[in-house]
């Protein structure tokens, strides 16, 4: 998002914060816990105020998410609009065959068994019995959205006052063992009709939201006048790329250098995060080496732009210790040139780790569905002989695929890269004995699969279960790619290692979405290259900020004994996109703890752009 472009006034902005931190904490006891069910994530939506359907949890939670953070939450709450009376009323009204504002319990079994997803006549006698206030057999559904509205209002109106009153949550231990929930004012019965109905809205027929900005207007609205005894502001002006060179040149001669190069994917995780392959680099003999990493231009698309070709790129190098842990970082590519990210120095004899980066800046879930054409696109049809193929669309596709899987780019999938397929579209992998079977009826080399087997491989699979093309989405979106055929989700890339005196070799080692090591070169990437700032007033809360050629990052290190929670905004910066996607946000960092903060880059990279930064303690 581009921060000039605010959605809100700073003031406004704020107080949706707060909301979203009101409403978090009246289920959780830290901004740090993750939502981990559909359950909890209706439960923090109703004390935002919101009327979760079925459709809508469903359109946050697949069967894919395992977890969904703080920062998730509030994007789904600029989402997902307040339930309004009028639209309440209007769904009651067509169950009011009498037009008299009254429907009996026969009228609202009917329509809640019957339409949309089903209740059970348990739970319609639950809601009726509640709702019945005057016993007489009849609902006064006016009076029963009034009542259902004003009980969702005092729940979230009750969690804000206990965030402003609570001295324990003003000073952010969201982790104490003595915090417990807000107890609303409401009556048992108000919070049982409002539950019951909550659980299921979308059978009075209340519209499903899309991305509209909601009002965020509320009547315990914080000041937005914070205290600054705590702050520390960091401006940074960039200039445009475009009027700059690269400070790393290519070497002369690189031609004659031994070259190696490997393949790989950023693939976006359903969670947002973003995962991709390891790679272990062998220099036999210590030799001046030129590093490249970039996105992969896909042969199918020339005549349209390929949105992951602006995706930043970064490769993190470090040797290898006895264990992971010990191992350090050794260099990164901070210069770019065109698409490529280089770094150009001399490499010891030994193994390294090639670790590739990504900010999230760029690779990024979108806020709307995931395109679906009016018209499915077809994955296979039947010929004129009535048998089963893959359509022109999906054999292009899938070309592309075993480009980016072929990972040594020889032509041929060899069983290793096989797996790495297998291992992100189904989760198993293909043993030796599957792999002989492949061999007899597959068209292979060497006892590698070539383009043609892979494609046979797929349409036996789509042969098999008689034309439904299921499994082909499957394999698809896990490959990063929408209903239309666009990759929107993944980023291929490709390394090139050139070395003047030896010819290195390198090996890839696992789809790792736990990027232990990763962090850690990465926090010492930033750690190395600028000076910590300690916040005004507090001495052990320090925050650095590296500046590249094109990437501003910023880390938080609290060397506190007790967590911190730092508020960060970003509203002054200009021409920024942030890997956070929001202008204000907050950070809780964990005692004696490092937590990368933010990385931001250019919207337009052909303009100057300016990083400008404020983050402060919140009390």
């Amino acid at each position: 998002m581009s921060f000039q472009d605010s959605p809100r006034p700073p003031e406004e902005e704020e107080a949706f914060y707060m909301q979203c931190r009101a409403a978090y904490l009246a289920v959780f006891r830290s901004s740090l816990t993750n939502i981990t069910s559909k359950q909890q994530l209706c439960r923090v939506l109703q004390q935002a105020g919101r009327n979760p359907s079925h459709a809508t949890l469903n359109k946050y939670w697949t069967p894919k998410t395992s977890k969904l953070n703080f920062d998730d939450f509030c994007e789904i709450l600029r989402c997902e609009k307040k339930t309004e009376k009028a639209e309440l009323l209007r769904a009651f009204k067509k169950m009011d065959v009498n037009g008299d504002g009254y429907i009996t319990h026969s009228e609202l079994e009917k329509a809640l068994t019957t339409r949309g997803e089903k209740m059970t006549s348990e739970e319609v006698n639950a809601i009726f019995s509640l709702a019945d206030i005057n016993k007489d057999g009849k609902l006064d559904y006016s009076e029963f959205c009034r009542l259902l509205l004003s009980t969702v209002e005092q729940c979230q109106v009750s969690a804000m006052e206990r965030l402003e009153a609570d001295a324990k949550l003003k000073r952010q231990n969201f982790g104490s063992q003595s915090y417990s929930p807000p107890k609303t004012t409401v009556s048992s019965a108000s919070s049982a009709v409002a539950q019951a109905t909550v659980a299921h809205p979308q059978t009075l027929e209340t519209s499903d939201t899309t991305l509209k900005k909601q009002d965020s207007r509320s009547s315990s609205r914080p000041s937005s006048a914070r205290s600054r005894r705590s702050s520390l502001s960091n401006s940074v002006t960039m200039t445009s790329n475009s009027s700059k060179a690269s400070k790393t040149s290519e070497p002369s001669g690189l031609q004659d250098w031994h070259h190696t190069c490997i393949k790989g994917c950023f693939f976006l995780e359903e969670d947002g995060s973003i995962s991709s392959l390891k790679y272990q680099l062998h220099v036999p003999q210590t030799t001046k080496v030129f590093l490249t990493i970039q996105p992969l231009s896909l042969s199918h698309s020339p005549d349209k732009s390929s949105s992951w070709m602006t995706v930043d790129t970064a490769l993190f190098v470090m040797l290898a210790g006895e264990t992971k842990e010990d191992s350090t970082l050794v260099c990164f590519t901070e210069s770019k040139d065109k698409h490529k990210y280089v770094w150009k120095g001399d490499l010891n004899a030994g193994n390294y780790y090639l670790l590739p980066f990504t900010s999230g800046c760029r690779l990024k879930k979108s806020k709307s569905k995931k395109g679906v054409p009016n018209k499915p696109v077809e994955l296979v049809y039947r010929t004129d002989t009535g048998e089963l193929d893959l359509s022109r669309e999906l054999r292009e596709v899938l070309s592309d695929i075993f480009e980016v899987i072929d990972l040594d780019g020889n032509g041929l999938l060899s069983l290793e890269e096989y797996n790495f397929f297998e291992l992100r579209t189904s989760g198993e992998k293909c043993d030796k004995d599957a792999w002989a079977i492949c061999k007899e009826n597959f068209d292979m080399r060497k006892n590698q699969l070539t383009r043609q087997g892979f494609m046979e491989l797929n349409l036996m699979e789509a042969t098999e279960k008689d034309g439904d093309p299921a499994d082909l989405w499957v394999t698809l979106e896990a490959m990063g790619y929408n209903r239309m055929l666009e990759l929107v989700e993944a980023c291929p890339f490709q390394i090139d290692v050139h070395c003047e005196g030896s010819q290195a070799s390198i090996q890839p080692l696992s789809l790792d979405t736990g990027p232990k090591l990763l962090n850690q070169a990465l926090q010492k990437s930033i750690t190395s290259r600028t000076g910590a700032k300690a916040l005004r007033g507090q001495d052990n809360v320090f925050i650095y900020t590296y500046r590249g050629e094109h990437r501003v990052s910023s880390l938080i290190a609290n060397k506190t004994n007790q967590k911190v929670t730092v508020h960060v905004n970003n509203e002054q910066s200009r021409n920024c996109a942030s890997s956070r996607s929001m202008s204000v946000f907050a950070v809780e960092v964990p005692a004696r703890t490092k937590m990368v903060c933010q990385h931001v880059l250019p919207i337009n990279e052909k303009q100057d752009w300016t990083y400008n930064c404020v983050e402060t303690i919140l009390p």
